[in-house]
C-alpha cells in the first residue's frame, strides 16, 4: 500500500479461498485490459469474459495473453457452456478449452432447463480437466427457486467436483439471489450460509449496495463476483472500511481519537438512573 493505515482488517493473499474477487470482462479491447491491470490486478482473482463474449470479441488469444502475463486466470462465461451444450456440442466445448488453455470452466443452466444429473456429470466430466465453477439460479425473472433447492444444488455441485458455487445474479443484479430492484432476498442468503461453507460460494454482486451487504454480513473476506473492471478499486476500500459505507465497521471504536468515540451514559440530572 502507499501509506501506513492502522486497524485496517485483515485481507487474504492471493492465491485465495476466501475474499477472492470475480471480474466480468464484458468485451474489453486488449489495450484497456492492459489499462485495467495496471491498478486492478492486485485485487482481481479471477476474470470471467461475460456469456459469449468470447465468440466476438477480437484479438481474443492476444487478450487472453495479457491476463496470462498479469497472472490472472480467465473462464468463458457460462452461457457459453450453455450454447454449446444446446447444441450437442459437448466435446468441441472441451477442445475450446484445450484449445485457448484454459483452466477453469464454469457449468451453469441459467438460460437453459437442463436436468441437474445430467449438470451434474458435466461438472464430472469437466473437472478431470478444469477446475470447475458451478452456477446456481436463473436468468429468468419470473423463475423463483425455494432455498432448499438453491442448497440442494450448491451441494451436489461440489460434490460433483465444483471448487465454487456461485450464486446468480446477472451483470446487471437483478435476478436470482436479487429481487428486480436489485434488494437482496437477504432470507434465501442467510438460508443457504446454514448449510454451504461461505468460503464455497462465489456471490455474484454488481451493485455498491450489494457488494456492501455482504461485507457488511461476511466480513472483509466474502468472495464476491461480476465486478465490472472499472470498480474493483472502489470494491477493495470497501472491504477495508475505507468508504463511507463500511467506515467504522471494522475498527475498534475503544482506540479511535477521542473525539470520535461513542458517547457513554452517564448519571446526569433527567436521565433515569436504578433506584436503590
Amino acid at each position: 500500500m502507499n501509506y501506513n493505515l492502522s486497524q485496517l482488517p485483515e485481507r487474504t493473499e492471493k492465491p485465495r479461498e476466501q475474499g477472492f474477487t470475480m471480474v466480468m470482462d464484458k468485451g474489453l479491447s486488449v489495450r484497456e485490459t492492459e489499462d485495467f491491470l495496471e491498478v486492478g490486478a492486485p485485487y482481481t482473482d479471477i476474470v470471467k469474459l461475460g456469456w459469449a463474449t468470447s465468440y466476438v470479441t477480437p484479438n481474443l488469444k492476444r487478450k487472453l495473453a495479457v491476463y496470462k502475463e498479469a497472472g490472472i486466470p480467465v473462464y468463458f462465461g457460462g452461457t457459453l457452456f450453455e450454447a454449446f451444450i444446446i447444441r450437442n456440442q459437448f466435446d468441441d466445448y472441451r477442445r475450446l478449452l484445450s484449445e485457448f488453455g484454459m483452466e477453469y470452466a464454469e457449468v451453469s443452466d441459467g438460460s437453459i432447463d437442463l436436468n441437474h444429473d445430467r449438470k451434474l456429470d458435466y461438472i464430472r466430466e469437466l473437472a478431470k480437466d478444469v477446475k470447475v465453477l458451478s452456477e446456481v439460479g436463473s436468468k429468468d425473472a419470473e423463475k423463483i427457486i425455494p432455498p432448499y433447492k438453491w442448497i440442494s444444488q450448491m451441494k451436489t455441485e461440489l460434490e460433483a467436483g465444483a471448487i465454487k458455487v456461485i450464486g446468480e445474479a446477472r451483470e446487471a443484479g437483478n435476478v436470482g439471489l436479487f429481487r428486480s430492484t436489485g434488494e437482496v432476498r437477504s432470507g434465501l442468503v442467510e438460508e443457504i450460509l446454514t448449510q454451504i461453507p461461505f468460503e464455497k460460494i462465489l456471490w455474484e454482486a454488481p451493485q455498491k449496495a450489494q457488494q456492501v451487504w455482504f461485507i457488511k454480513l461476511l466480513g472483509p473476506n466474502v468472495n464476491l463476483g461480476n465486478i465490472a473492471p472499472n470498480e474493483i478499486v472502489s470494491l477493495e476500500t470497501i472491504r477495508l472500511g475505507l468508504r463511507g459505507d463500511t467506515f467504522t465497521d471494522f475498527l475498534d471504536m475503544d482506540n479511535v481519537s477521542e473525539d470520535f468515540r461513542p458517547e457513554k451514559p452517564t448519571g446526569r440530572p433527567g436521565t433515569s438512573m436504578p433506584r436503590g
